[in-house]
């Protein structure tokens, strides 16, 4: 018997997308509680009615503007007013970005993601962004970028431009959101992911866990994602990377069979998503992101560094995959 299936949204089958409002924190939550194996198996059930189980979407991210952010979020050594070593570093050319790309598809990526250290791009680095993401496009990748807040019209100039996704996480539960940053809500951010919606761009949305909150929290941050309407296309999980300097340095770290738990709960409430295994994976050792991977987790960033903390080189998650029997995702459209 499915006990998982049994606790939550009654009459919901595990290979169903749940009525979405049926979501709550409460009902993650249960989730989060069940026992390790009823909950694994469930993921992994509603895994394989959605997606190959030995398929993994490879990813790359580049820093395409470092350093000199003036948000304050505790997790971030890109903040300008922590002392993390980080420097504020000149916004990359369109020929750098494309040469990366190049890199990225060569070593197997199919998705390239661009990020950028503000709080929201001013008009003429977002039409230099534009630029790099019609660069990008042509050579064959998917593309995506992680900007920060966006004005009225802004989307629609990325859309213009061929921009398949947009990255905005919600970081944590709107209850801990003020623990963790103060110079912006996280309605700003919700805002942005409506305008990034209306312009038709794929939303990527995700959030961090490992950063001092309950396993309440954690439900509820899933819940919360779970609960838009329609959820993230894209949903990364995040393990806070401790960076000395900032103000997240010294907490607790999350046990690693949690982070499995959130990324189980993840897949199960966001059927159809992908489920990225993003900050934090290069310090987990092989067997914890095996059981992410069985739990769900079909996307990771490979091959170049993710902003400013290192990721694993190449040649250790390919030999990671040929032990798992794992194998690139191929680039294709998919229908949401």
């Amino acid at each position: 018997m499915d006990t998982a299936s049994n606790n939550v949204s009654p009459g919901v089958a595990a290979d169903s997308a749940p009525v979405q409002e049926r979501w709550t924190a409460q009902h993650v939550e249960t989730l989060f509680d069940a026992p390790f194996s009823d909950l694994l198996y469930r993921a992994h059930s509603v895994h394989r009615c959605h997606f190959d189980p030995n398929a993994v979407q490879l990813s790359t991210l580049l820093s395409v503007k470092t350093g000199g952010c003036p948000e304050d979020c505790g997790y971030c050594p890109q903040a300008a007013r922590y002392h993390t070593g980080v420097a504020n570093e000149e916004m990359l050319s369109v020929d750098q970005v494309t040469a990366a790309a190049r890199l990225a598809k060569a070593n197997g990526a199919t998705r390239f993601c661009m990020g950028a250290a503000w709080r929201g791009p001013r008009q003429r680095e977002l039409e230099r962004v534009a630029e790099m993401v019609k660069a990008v496009r042509a050579e064959g990748l998917e593309t995506c970028a992680t900007l920060g807040l966006l004005k009225e019209g802004q989307a629609e100039l990325l859309k213009a431009a061929g921009l398949d996704y947009y990255n905005h996480n919600i970081d944590t539960a709107p209850e801990f959101y003020g623990e963790i940053v103060t110079t912006r809500t996280q309605d700003d951010r919700l805002q942005t992911l409506a305008r990034v919606r209306r312009a038709g761009i794929h939303v990527c949305c995700g959030g961090i866990v490992g950063m001092g909150e309950a396993r309440r929290t954690r439900a509820a941050l899933i819940a919360q994602l779970a609960s838009m309407d329609p959820y993230p296309e894209s949903v990364p999980i995040n393990n806070l990377v401790q960076v000395e300097g900032t103000p997240l340095h010294g907490t607790g770290e999350l046990d690693p069979l949690e982070f499995v738990r959130t990324v189980a709960c993840a897949r199960i409430t966001m059927p159809r998503a992908m489920v990225r295994l993003s900050a934090g994976r290069q310090a987990m050792p092989e067997a914890v992101q095996a059981l992410c991977f069985f739990a769900g987790a079909n996307s990771i960033f490979y091959g170049e560094k993710l902003l400013t903390t290192g990721n694993p080189d190449v040649e250790a998650d390919q030999a990671l995959f040929a032990k798992l029997g794992l194998r690139p995702m191929p680039s294709e459209p998919r229908e949401f």
